[in-house]
């Protein structure tokens, strides 16, 4: 809902600031239209319904995974299409994936959204609206900014969503923000009231591998990334998420394992302030094949040897292209599309 059309419309009606509270209350806790907001005058849901659109989002289509996974495909009112996935688990979690972005300007190699054309920035209405689809499905716990593009270059947005978040059932400390390493976002992001978290795209220990896949490493190289990353936990004294993909010959040997752990530890450092999340690699249409399982293995043990804490990302939606990576938001003629999903941890 375009949060800002409604306070005018209220206020061009002569109606109080209160009337706002009730319908963003009642959109907040998944209220599928005006007519289900029976504290309102009757005439007034009418008008609103004429002229504040419930959604600033078009659905244009959505699919289903055996595990629960549900992606969506929308359109912003000019057509730019989006993405967003419902994520649910065993032990009963409800995580949406969002985009902050249509497309995305940083043009990681591994990733299907680089090979979108970038569109523009989202606004929060249209940030909160993928969640709020959702939240009409059922309650939600946990969000992620690791949909399309890149939530640092479109920050003031993103956090003005998150400052709604709550509202719909997600705490701050339930939120994380991920970034490529746009270092003035996470130095940003580490002065800001709300204890969301951070998740850092790193994907190869050494410089100029990173820049390979990340172009983004040229402006901000990996050290200083690291360095932001360092000042972020230093001030909110909480982990960084570190998210690795996996490609086969290409970042998963043992050496760089090990370099991988040289860098997020120092020695001065009693506590890692990173945690690994290693992700199997989704095809994406890039030339990139994923790491087996027993590299995938040997990683991770080398980094837990290091005293470096590690997971293995659980892949969910994988079947209806909703895995990490996978997001292009490309529509057919069936409509089909491809979606990205967020920080699940095995």
């Amino acid at each position: 809902m375009d949060l800002e059309l409604l306070d005018r419309t209220l206020a061009a009606e002569g109606e109080r600031g209160f009337r706002s509270r009730q319908v963003w209350g009642w959109v907040a806790r998944g209220a599928g239209g005006y007519g289900e907001m029976t504290d309102l005058p009757a005439q007034l849901r009418e008008r609103l319904a004429g002229e504040v659109p419930f959604s600033s989002l078009q659905l244009r289509d959505e699919a289903r995974a055996g595990d629960g996974t549900i992606k969506a495909l929308f359109a912003t009112h000019e057509g730019h299409p989006l993405e967003a996935v419902l994520m649910r688990f065993r032990d009963g979690r409800r995580s949406v994936c969002l985009s902050s972005q249509s497309g995305c300007p940083l043009t990681c190699t591994f990733c299907a959204t680089g090979s979108m054309r970038f569109a523009r920035n989202l606004s929060a209405s249209e940030i909160l609206d993928q969640a709020l689809h959702f939240r009409r499905l059922g309650p939600i716990d946990h969000c992620v900014f690791m949909g399309m593009g890149e939530p640092m270059l479109n920050l003031d947005a993103v956090l003005e969503a998150c400052r709604r978040l709550p509202d719909l059932g997600v705490t701050h400390r339930r939120t994380t923000i991920s970034t490529v390493g746009w270092v003035p976002g996470i130095r940003r992001l580490a002065e800001c009231e709300m204890p969301v978290r951070l998740a850092l795209s790193l994907h190869a220990p050494e410089e100029a591998l990173r820049s390979q896949l990340m172009p983004v490493n040229e402006r901000y190289p990996l050290a200083e990334a690291l360095g932001a990353c360092r000042e972020f936990y230093a001030r909110r004294r909480r982990r960084v998420f570190v998210e690795y993909v996996m490609l086969a010959g290409v970042n998963d040997r043992y050496e760089q394992a090990l370099a991988l752990a040289r860098a997020l530890r120092t020695p001065a450092e009693r506590t890692c302030p990173f945690k690994v999340n290693l992700i199997p690699y989704n095809p994406t249409g890039s030339p990139y094949e994923g790491s087996g399982r027993g590299a995938i293995a040997a990683f991770r043990e080398a980094l837990d040897s290091a005293g470096i804490p590690v997971t293995v990302r659980l892949t969910r939606g994988r079947e209806i292209a909703a895995a990490c990576g996978q997001l292009a938001a490309e529509r057919g003629e069936s409509g089909a599309a491809a979606a990205g999903a967020g920080l699940a941890r095995a």
